[in-house]
Order: C-alpha cells, then sequence, then structure tokens
C-alpha cells in the first residue's frame, strides 16, 4: 500500500519544549521572533519561514555573543521550517545543525524532523536513522506515535519485517490514534507474511471495510481462510465479495483462489470462467494453474480451448506434465486429429511419473505411429513394448499389428530382425515372412549387395508359404545370376519365370527376362537360343521404341549376323540407322563388318563414315583398329599405318598395346625393320606385360637374327625385364602352387604362391602368382592382401589380367572398406584401358559413385552422362546419373530444377540413390519456403524408405525444421526429441538434441507460463 493514501493531507504537530527566556526589554526584533515562533507552533510553516529568514539576517552568527538565546533559537526553526517545507537545501544545514548543537534536547527534536523529512522522501534507511537517533524522551505523545509508525512503514518498505511488526503492534492496539486502521493493515500483512493466520484475519477484519483497503484485504481474508483448512468458508466469502462489485485491487486473484476452490470440489463449470478470466488476464500463469483451467475445459467438452492449454505443458516432465499430455493424446483421438495425438502420446511416453499412463501411451503412441506410415518408429515402439509388457491387456492386438507391419512395410531390414527374434512366430508372421525376405533381397540388389540378396531369395523359394511371390524371386534370381556371369542358372531361373505367366511388377516383367535370357545365351555364343530371347522382347523398331526394346532389336541383328544371315542382319541394322537411335555408331560398324566379307573397300567406306558421322563415338578407335586390320589383311601394309597411328595419338584406352604391334608388323611386312623395332621396343617398353608384348618378342628376335645382331636382342630383352627363357625349377614351383588353386585349395595355394614369389619375385609367372593369390585371399575376405595383389597385378601395366584385377581392386575398396578415394582411383584407371564394354560399363558404374560418395558432383556429373550413353545401363544407372544432376543443381541454388532431377531417380530407385533423392526433394521445397510441400516429401521419405536410417533419420530432423519454422513448437519438439533419445547415428543424434534444445528456449520466449 502506497504510504500516500495515509500522509497526503496528515500535518504532524509540532510540541516546542519551554526555555528559561531571560528578562529584557522587549524590541521589535523580539516581538517579530514571537510572531514567527507562533506560527511554528501552529504548523503555519509557510508563515513561520520568511520571518525566520529576516530573524536570521538580522542575528547574523557573529554576534552571537550578543543575544545567545535568540540566535540559537532563529537557526533552529529557520532549519525546522525548510525541512517541513521540503528545502532541499534542509538536508544538509540539519544534518550539521544536530551534528554541532550541544543542547540535546534540540539535537534530538530537529532529529525527529530530519526522519519526517526523510521519509516523506521515500529515503527510508536515513529515515530510520534519524528516529533511532531522535529516540523518544524529548517528542510528545503525538511525536513519539508519528515516530513509530513512520519509522515502522520504513522498515516494511524495506522487507525488514521483524523490525516493523513490534512497532505497528503498539500503534495497532490504540483505537484513538491516527494511525489505528493503517497500522492494523500493516500488521495483519506481517502476520499474514509471518503465517500467524489468526493474529492476520482479526487485523484484516478489522480495516476490511474502510475505504482504504477493502480492494486489497478481502483476497487476504480469503486465502487465509483457504490456507486454515476453511475451504467452504473461503469459497462462500470469496464468492460474496466477488459479487458484491466494487473495484478489487486483487480481484483476478480473487477469482483465481475461488475457481481453484470449486476445482478442488470438482466444480468444473463454476471453476472454469474464473479461472479462465485470471488466465486471460495475467500475461504469465503457472502450469498449475493453466492445467486447472485446461481439465476444467476438458471436462466441459470445451476441447478446443483444452488442447490450447494442455499444448502448452509439453516441457514439464513430472506427473503434471505426462497426466496433461495423455489427456490431451486423448482429446486429439476425439477430434479426429491423429497425426496430434500421437506426438502428445509420444511425450507421456517419455515419461515414468505415472506407470500406467506411460504403458498406455507406449502402446497409443506405436499404434498411432504404425496407422499414420511412421512404420520404422511402429517397429521399434511395439517390439519394445511387448518386450517390456508382456502378456499385457494389448498383446494380442501389438502382436497383430506387428504383423500387418510385416507385410505392409518397406523397412525389411528391421521387421526382418524383429521376425527373426521372435522364438515361435505367430501363423501370421510366418506367412508374412516370404514378402519380408523378397523385399529385403530387393533392397540388397539394389544397393549392388548380390550375394545376401541371393541367399535371401533362396530362403523364399524354399518357403512353402511364398506363393505369388515365387515368381519375381525366380526372375531376381536369373537375374543375380546373370550379373554374376552364372549363365546357365540365370537361364533356368528366368524361364520359370517366364512360364509362370505372373503379371509385370516393376522391373520383374517378362521382356525383361526374354533380354537377359537373350543376353545368357549370347554370353554362351549360343545365338540360336539368343536370338529367341530377343525376338521375344520385339521385331520392330523406331524412334519411340525404349532403350531396351532398342538393343534388343540389334541383338538380334547380332544373331543373325554370327548365325551368317547377313541380308536379315543388315537390313535391320540398316533400321536402326535409319530411325537414328542410338546406337547407330555401332549398327553402322556391323554393316561395315558384313560388306567386307565380299568388298574391303565398302568397308573401309563405311567404317570411316563413323569417324565423320559419330566423332564423339566409343567405337572411334574399334573403327581405326578395324581399318587397319582390313588393310593389313589385304596387304596395303602402309594404308594401315594411319589408323594405326590415330589409335596411339588419341586418349589413353586400351587398343594401343595392341595398334603398336600392328605398326611393327606394317612396318616388319614393308620391309622397314628399323620402323617396325621402333614400335616393338614401344610396345615392350610401355606394356611389357601385356600379351601383346609377349608376341612382338617372338617377331623382334627374328629381325635381330635376320640383321645379324643376336647380342643386341639379348640386352634388348635383359634392358626391359624380359626372360629370353623359363627355368624349369621356376616353372615347376609354379606349376605346384597352381594345381593347389585349380583344385579349389585356397589355403594350399596362397601357401604355394608365398613359396614361389619368395623364390621368384620377378619371376615368368609372378603376375599369375599375385593374381591368383589375391583370388584367393578375396575368398577368404583377407581384404589388405588381396589388394597386395591385385595392385601388384596393375601397377605391371596392361597384361592379361590388368582388368579383372584392376576391376576387384575397385570393388573391394567401394564396397568392403567403403575408402571412396582408392575405388575411384581403380575405378578411372580401368574406365581408361578397359576393353571389354562390361568392364568399361563397371568402371563408369564406380566412377558416378566414388565421385558422388566424395561429394565431388561436378566429376559425378560428367561420369553419369557418360554412362548414360552406354547400353545395358541399369535403373540404378540411371537414378544414380539423375541423382548427380539434381545435387549439382542444387549446389547451383537452382532447386526447381534439381526437384525434377531427383523425382526422375526416386520414380525408379526404392532403395538408397532413391531414399536420397526423395529426401533431397523434401529438401528443397524446405529451402525454396514451400513448408507444407516440404512436410509431406519428408514424410513421404519416413512411409517409404524405412530401411534406411540416414535418410529417415535426416527426414526427421528436417520435419523438425518445418514445424520449427511453423512455430509448431509441440510438433517440433516431440520429433527432435524423438531423433535425440532413439537415433543410431552418432552425429545426427547429437544435432536433434542442439535443435531440441533451441526449440524449447524459443517456446519459453513465446510461453505464458511463468518460471
Amino acid at each position: 500500500m502506497n504510504r500516500t493514501i495515509f500522509f497526503s493531507l496528515l500535518l504532524l504537530a509540532v510540541t516546542v519544549s519551554s526555555f528559561a527566556q531571560p528578562t529584557h526589554t522587549i524590541t521589535d526584533p523580539e516581538r517579530k521572533y514571537k510572531e514567527a515562533k507562533e506560527f511554528f507552533v501552529k504548523e503555519q510553516y509557510a508563515l513561520a519561514y520568511p520571518l525566520m529568514k529576516e530573524l536570521k539576517k538580522s542575528y547574523p552568527d557573529n554576534t552571537v555573543s550578543d543575544h545567545t538565546y535568540i540566535n540559537d533559537d532563529v537557526n533552529y526553526y529557520y532549519i525546522a521550517c525548510q525541512l517541513k517545507l521540503m528545502h532541499e537545501v534542509a538536508e544538509k544545514e540539519a544534518i550539521q545543525y544536530t551534528s554541532n548543537v550541544t543542547n540535546e534536547p534540540r539535537r534530538q527534536i530537529l532529529s525527529f524532523h530530519l526522519a519526517h523529512y526523510y521519509f516523506l522522501k521515500d529515503d527510508f534507511s536515513n529515515a530510520i536513522d534519524y528516529f533511532e537517533k531522535a529516540g523518544y524522551d524529548n517528542l510528545s505523545n503525538d511525536q513519539i506515535a508519528d515516530a513509530k509508525f513512520e519509522k515502522a512503514y520504513a522498515h516494511f518498505n524495506l522487507k525488514q519485517f521483524a523490525q516493523a511488526k513490534p512497532l505497528f503492534n503498539e500503534i495497532h492496539q490504540l483505537p484513538d490514534n491516527k494511525y489505528y486502521i493503517p497500522a492494523n493493515y500493516y500488521y495483519g500483512f506481517i502476520s499474514y507474511y509471518d503465517k500467524q493466520y489468526n493474529e492476520a484475519l482479526k487485523s484484516f477484519k478489522l480495516v476490511e471495510t474502510h475505504e482504504d483497503y477493502k480492494g486489497v484485504v478481502p483476497y487476504y481474508i480469503a486465502e487465509i481462510y483457504y490456507f486454515q483448512g476453511k475451504k467452504e468458508e473461503a469459497l462462500t466469502y470469496g464468492e460474496s465479495v466477488l459479487g458484491r462489485g466494487g473495484s478489487l485491487y486483487y480481484e483476478k486473484q480473487l477469482k483465481l483462489l475461488t475457481g481453484q476452490l470449486y476445482f478442488e470440489k470438482q466444480n468444473y463449470k463454476k471453476a472454469m470462467p474464473l479461472l479462465e478470466d485470471y488466465v486471460l488476464n495475467t500475461p504469465k500463469v503457472s502450469k498449475e494453474v493453466l492445467y486447472e483451467l485446461s481439465y476444467s475445459y476438458y471436462k466441459e467438452n470445451k476441447f478446443e480451448k483444452a488442447i490450447d492449454g494442455f499444448k502448452q505443458l509439453s516441457n514439464e516432465r513430472d506427473s503434471m506434465g505426462q497426466n496433461s499430455m495423455y489427456l490431451l493424446g486423448d482429446l486429439y483421438l476425439r477430434t479426429n486429429q491423429k497425426a496430434n495425438a500421437r506426438t502428445a502420446f509420444q511425450y507421456s511416453a517419455y515419461n515414468s511419473s505415472n506407470a500406467k499412463q506411460q504403458k498406455v501411451s507406449r502402446f497409443n503412441y506405436a499404434k498411432l505411429s504404425y496407422e499414420l506410415g511412421y512404420q520404422d518408429v511402429a517397429l521399434n515402439e511395439m517390439k519394445n513394448y511387448l518386450r517390456d509388457y508382456p502378456n499385457s491387456e494389448y498383446d494380442v492386438e501389438a502382436k497383430e499389428i506387428l504383423v500387418n507391419l510385416m507385410t505392409n512395410t518397406n523397412n525389411f531390414s528391421d521387421a526382418l530382425a524383429l521376425y527373426e527374434s521372435f522364438n515361435q512366430p505367430t501363423a501370421s508372421m510366418q506367412k508374412a515372412y516370404p514378402r519380408i525376405l523378397y523385399g529385403r533381397a530387393i533392397e540388397h540388389i539394389n544397393d549392388q549387395q548380390l550375394l545376401p540378396a541371393d541367399e535371401l531369395l533362396s530362403r523364399v523359394l524354399s518357403n512353402t508359404l511364398s506363393g505369388n511371390i515365387l515368381p519375381y524371386a525366380n526372375f531376381w534370381k536369373g537375374e543375380i545370376a546373370y550379373r554374376m556371369q552364372r549363365y546357365d542358372d540365370a537361364i533356368r531361373y528366368l524361364n520359370v519365370y517366364i512360364l509362370s505367366g505372373a503379371a509385370a511388377q516393376g522391373e520383374a516383367n517378362p521382356a525383361a527376362a526374354k533380354y537377359n535370357v537373350g543376353y545368357s545365351w549370347l554370353q554362351k555364343e549360343n545365338y540360336r537360343q539368343a536370338l529367341t530371347g530377343f525376338e521375344g522382347v520385339t521385331k520392330t523398331v523406331s524412334s519411340t521404341s525404349n532403350s531396351m526394346v532398342q538393343d534388343a532389336y540389334l541383338r538380334t541383328a547380332d544373331c543373325y549376323y554370327m548365325l551368317k544371315d547377313f541380308t536379315k542382319a543388315s537390313g535391320m541394322y540398316e533400321q536402326v540407322i535409319s530411325n537414328a537411335l542410338l546406337q547407330a555408331d555401332y549398327a553402322t560398324y556391323q554393316k561395315a563388318m558384313i560388306a567386307g566379307v565380299k568388298n574391303s573397300a565398302e568397308k573401309i567406306r563405311l567404317l570411316s563414315s563413323i569417324s565423320r558421322q559419330y566423332p564423339s563415338s566409343n567405337l572411334v578407335p574399334d573403327v581405326n583398329m578395324e581399318i587397319a586390320q582390313t588393310y593389313i589383311s589385304d596387304e596395303k601394309f602402309m594404308e594401315a599405318i594411319p589408323f594405326l597411328t590415330n589409335i596411339i595419338n588419341s586418349k589413353d584406352n586400351g587398343l594401343k598395346p595392341r595398334a603398336y604391334l600392328k605398326l611393327g608388323l606394317a612396318y616388319y611386312n614393308s620391309n622397314n625393320n628399323k620402323y617396325a623395332l621402333s614400335n616393338y621396343e614401344q610396345l615392350i617398353q610401355k606394356y611389357p606385360q601385356s600379351a601383346e608384348a609377349d608376341e612382338a618378342m617372338g617377331i623382334i628376335r627374328d629381325i635381330y637374327v635376320e640383321e645379324g645382331r643376336p647380342n643386341d636382342y639379348v640386352e634388348l630383352m635383359k634392358k626391359n625385364g624380359k626372360a629370353i627363357s623359363i627355368s624349369e625349377a621356376d616353372s615347376l614351383t609354379y606349376a605346384a602352387a597352381s594345381l593347389k588353386y585349380n583344385n579349389n585349395d585356397c589355403t594350399g595355394a596362397i601357401s604355394g604362391f608365398a613359396n614361389y614369389l619368395g623364390r621368384y619375385p620377378d619371376g615368368a609367372y609372378a603376375i599369375d602368382a599375385n593374381y591368383l593369390r589375391a583370388i584367393c585371399y578375396q575368398k577368404n575376405k583377407d581384404w589388405p592382401n588381396a589388394l597386395l595383389g591385385y595392385g601388384f597385378v596393375n601397377a605391371q601395366g596392361l597384361n592379361k589380367y590388368y582388368e579383372k584385377a584392376t576391376l576387384e581392386a575397385a570393388r573391394i575398396y567401394y564396397f568392403e572398406l567403403k575408402d571412396y578415394a582408392n575405388a575411384k582411383k581403380y575405378f578411372e584407371m580401368l574406365r581408361v584401358n578397359a576393353l571389354s564394354q562390361d568392364n568399361l560399363l563397371e568402371a563408369l558404374r564406380g566412377l558416378v559413385r566414388s565421385f558422388y560418395l566424395l561429394k565431388d558432383y561436378a566429376e559425378a556429373n560428367t561420369a553419369a552422362k557418360d554412362l548414360l550413353t552406354k547400353k545395358g545401363i541399369s535403373t540404378d544407372d540411371k537414378s544414380i546419373a539423375n541423382l548427380v544432376l539434381g545435387k549439382s543443381q542444387q549446389i547451383s541454388n537452382d532447386c526447381n530444377a534439381a526437384i525434377t532431377s531427383f523425382k526422375n531417380a526416386a520414380a525408379i530407385n526404392k532403395a538408397a540413390w532413391g531414399a536420397e533423392a526423395r529426401f533431397e526433394i523434401a529438401n528443397c521445397y524446405y529451402t525454396l519456403n514451400n513448408l507444407a510441400t516440404a512436410e509431406k516429401a519428408a514424410l513421404a521419405v519416413i512411409k517409404e524408405t524405412g530401411s534406411y536410417d540416414l535418410w529417415v533419420t535426416k527426414s526427421y530432423i528436417l520435419l523438425g525444421d518445418i514445424f520449427l519454422q511453423q512455430k509448431d513448437y509441440f510438433n517440433a519438439k516431440a520429433t527432435f526429441e524423438s531423433v535425440a533419445k532413439n537415433a543410431a547415428i552418432a552425429t545426427l543424434k547429437a544435432e536433434a538434441q542442439q535443435k531440441l534444445e533451441k526449440a524449447i528456449a524459443e517456446e519459453k520466449q513465446q510461453s505464458r507460463i511463468s518460471d
């Protein structure tokens, strides 16, 4: 209570002590002094002050000896008047006076006036000091009462209640004292503060109807009744005060108390408006009050208001917080808001305050996760629920949900692990098992993990419950067999699929099966059977035909070519050329080969046209080689030389050793031994381990012998590390180890090859021994030793094992060691030197993926463009190509274009690349601030690609970012908390925790809940 209520009109009476007056003649100045003193006594300080000021001038201090008694009085009254009139200068003069005056009564009385001066200026510390100095001995009764009250009030304002209380106590017992009412109020307040409720109640009741306190005291009275356990009395009293109208200082607090009393009586209808009034008119409220209002809304079916209130309590981790989230989940279910209900039950499930509520919440959280498509969460949570609550009332329903999850989920990895964790799977689970095996196998295939996929598909085929999945399992068994070059198995499994008559299912379709059967027979060089396979795909072609149909048509022509039906083959090649199909360059090449059967000139003409019409064709080196070979066959050796030189001068390719060999042969047959030897020697120096180098050695020897220079030949061979003859011991030692290898005794072979290489590190069979030993190490999964062997073979340059060794080294680095930098290095060497189109395709595939995983998106994009031009590419190749294109566009801040590329990748890949593409679609929409679409896209990742933890987890974090951007703290916190608690990837777990803390801090800034 502001003290001005009591003192704005109050003038303190001052009693002046009488002093003995000397007898003297009354002069005019003395009359003025008496007049001024009389004004002072009457408390007319404004009239007394100017007279005292004149007197002070009339009696300066240097005349004090002449009239000491007047000087002392004038100084005292002059300073006292200044204090009463609140002059600023009075403080300094009063302090000086009280410090120097020897008249103790005067010192004490002026100290009283100075204390009152400080009191009026709200300088309570100084007021208390000077009230202490004034004492009570020289004060009148009224002054004593004033001093005690004002001193008490000063202590009160300084929260020194212990010192204030006894002083108020004295005054509040004096009914005739002018401070009787305020003293009772303050005494009552301090008693209330000290929890002396009976004392407080007596004082408050006394001042209850007083004008100054009737707006304040009723609240305290009601509270005291409550604290005393008289809740009915408190309620009745509170209602009566609120009902009588008028202004109440603590009106909203009284409404709160009354509302809470009704709440305790479970009378939510009456509690609700009172609590609501308080909350709406208070900037910050306690969590308890917000809970009580929200619960009242809940009981009175005010669902939206209850939801809004309970949501604000999601940070609380006590029993009240858990109950709030539990009820909030129920409210969301009643209002058909399942997504928000799931979030509410998640909060409750993470709170262990109430075991029963936690149990029910965990089940509901898992069940709603399943219903809403959060399959990864549903699997994990339902599994944990069954573990923690065996034989619960929800046991049967929980297991049935798990069955459905296993049947419908895309999270085949977790589903398979979960199934295998059950000792006795139910009949429904066993029925779902083949589909889980099949789904996981397809994921492995898409991730290029063929061996584990093959094993799972074998389990599908042997399971009696596989039913309509069997045909597709046969298809993919055939696909894997083809990729692993097991062509007989590929033909067998694919034909089983074809004969089943099963409908197409994505990539598993009859056309693809016949296409692969055709290629398998082609690899076995059974062209008539291959022809049947390819013609089963198509017998016609046009510019609108897809790439598989175009390739099948061209392979059909190849089969006719190999069966020597040149007329039929030539007509088909011409069809490809006239339609300007993707492989028109190859068709021209094949037409040239047909023409060459009868007419070399026509063959050369057609081959020459390829370089002009298709200058960027990969066949250009082959074209040059074939033209050169044709001239050589016709003994036009000099005409062959420019074409062979073209090969040598072109960028690196695997035809260079053969080009050097043929150049040497051309010059040799042209009787130019010098140039012949020069090319042969370059061949041996640059490609010493190639088969062409071995072939060149015999011709070089003949030339040197012919020229009578055998010693020069020996020196040349020594200089290039070529053995002229192989010792018998060298050959026998290698043969012994090789025999072990051929008998599939890898342990013995490794030991034997080690023995050979120890004795003959530079032996004639060093490359063979290193290569075969590396194969054994690879079978044993001894990756470091396998890489040593393959690395040795690769380092020897082009040789008969170069391509295979380089490819296997690249695969080990990529798949097994995840060392993408070294994988890239070997894939690049293979791309440069591969003669086999299959190996070239593998090299490009590996390069695209390695560059991508190294985040070198520009190089990945370049390699991907090259990959897309190759025949025989898979949907995986197309998906990674689109993925890297999207990443390049994303880095260039062209998110709209990137979204298109990512969508193209996602449409044809359901595995890791597709998962990443789908995540980046969501990420791009978020970057573009299209939050609604970003949310849908992120949810799609979670629901459709459950086996890929990285992208699922990143999608959850992105969802949290979206919610946070929308100020939806309720869902943002729940999303981040779920990742922070459950993520398996440490970096993402830490990221989610940081974002959770940020969301909590940001919400607190907006929250209406007081700390």
